[in-house]
């Protein structure tokens, strides 16, 4: 009952920008933390950025000051703005958020599809 659907991955030249967002629709009470994660091929998922509701941030620790999150809890839609990127920048971004679809029931993680971000030197 509850999409995520990431918009802006593409091809980019090292040095470059790309801003990347992720809007959540369906049956949605309420969401707290919303965040990005990336894989790279033959690597294991790692937290690139989240956010709470209240906007406190938490990056990874070789990302800070080059990438940065935020969100519109209006639109329920979360972005990540990527500067200085560098071809290890390349993998697959995934959205993430902690929904909770009913006052009745737990929260839950939604993944979005994800969009492919490759950086090239």
């Amino acid at each position: 009952q509850v999409q995520l659907v990431e918009f802006g991955g593409g091809l980019v030249q090292a040095g470059g920008s790309l801003r990347l967002s992720c809007a959540a629709s369906g049956s949605i009470f309420s969401i707290n933390a919303m965040s990005w994660y990336r894989q790279a091929p033959g690597k294991q998922r790692e937290l690139v950025a989240a956010i709470t509701s209240g906007g406190t941030t938490n990056y990874a620790d070789s990302l800070k000051g080059r990438f940065t999150i935020s969100r519109d809890n209006a639109k329920n839609t979360v972005y990540l703005q990527m500067n200085s990127l560098k071809p290890e920048d390349t993998a697959v971004y995934y959205c993430n958020a902690d929904v909770r679809s009913s006052l009745y029931k737990p929260s839950f993680n939604s993944w979005g599809q994800g969009t492919q971000v490759t950086v090239s030197s």
